[in-house]
């Protein structure tokens, strides 16, 4: 496991200057690359509560999935559907949305549909019976995606680290966070990172499944998301803290997964051995 190479250079993050409401995202002002804020569509929806109610594994697993978009043009994209995806796709057009991409953070079963301990979760493949939308992957993960899910090659939009996707005029950055998977990818919209499972408000991504790598992840936390403004909120995949969000500086001042000084340091504490 050699040095990895810092994506974040690549990444010219934007900002929110201006101070917002902490409760809710579409509130925040941001940078003239983005649209108007009152433009941001925005839902963060926990599985078996929001959705996929009476879903016993739903309600174990505590999964985020969100919507984003740009109210403007009434389009948006669902991350991590799984579940319940017909539902999700119903909220969406019930607040005057309508999909037009799925934004995948990795290949595993609760975020993006296939198998988990012999019980199948319906994912993305499912949402695409519903409608024809791209899947957008990092191009690292399309192996692991093909194997572990019901999607097709054809299914998936690949992209690269520092790849930006369009929701009407709202930019949408993958960030490319390897370490739990080869393929993590992080997205940067509007003054939020939803960071999947390489970041929690508290603890990280596992790194014992295959394709884990924790070295990588200690470069992908401390490197790759190194830019991401303090003032950044930080969504995570799942809900295992008693709060949905939190500062991007207040949660680097306070995690112990930021506490190790060099990747060796990292190793000892989160190696695994």
């Amino acid at each position: 496991m050699g040095q990895a190479t810092s994506a974040a250079a690549t990444i010219a993050f934007v900002t929110d200057s201006q101070n917002s409401d902490s409760q809710n995202p579409d509130s925040q002002n941001s940078d003239s690359q983005n649209p108007d804020p009152d433009r941001f569509y925005f839902r963060q929806l926990l599985a078996g509560r929001d959705f996929a109610l009476g879903n016993e594994l739903a309600v174990g697993m505590a999964n985020f999935a969100y919507l984003i978009g740009d109210r403007g043009t009434g389009e948006c994209m669902v991350i991590d559907p799984a579940y319940g995806v017909a539902e999700l796709n119903a909220v969406a057009h019930a607040d005057g949305m309508r999909l037009t991409g799925a934004l995948i953070t990795h290949y595993h079963a609760d975020h993006c549909g296939g198998e988990i301990m012999g019980i199948h979760i319906e994912g993305a493949a499912k949402l695409l019976e519903l409608t024809q939308i791209p899947v957008h992957i990092q191009a690292t993960e399309r192996e692991w995606v093909l194997k572990a899910s019901d999607l097709s090659a054809e299914d998936l939009e690949l992209h690269q680290p520092g790849d930006t996707v369009m929701i009407g005029d709202l930019p949408v950055q993958l960030v490319h966070t390897p370490g739990h998977t080869p393929g993590s990818q992080c997205f940067y919209v509007n003054g939020c990172l939803i960071s999947g499972d390489t970041l929690f408000l508290d603890g990280c991504g596992r790194t014992d499944l295959p394709g884990g790598d924790a070295e990588e992840l200690y470069y992908s936390l401390t490197q790759r998301l190194s830019q991401v403004p303090a003032d950044a909120y930080l969504f995570p995949g799942h809900n295992y803290s008693n709060q949905p969000k939190e500062r991007m500086g207040d949660n680097r001042e306070r995690h112990v997964v930021f506490k190790p000084k060099s990747a060796e340091q990292w190793m000892m504490m989160f190696g695994g051995g």
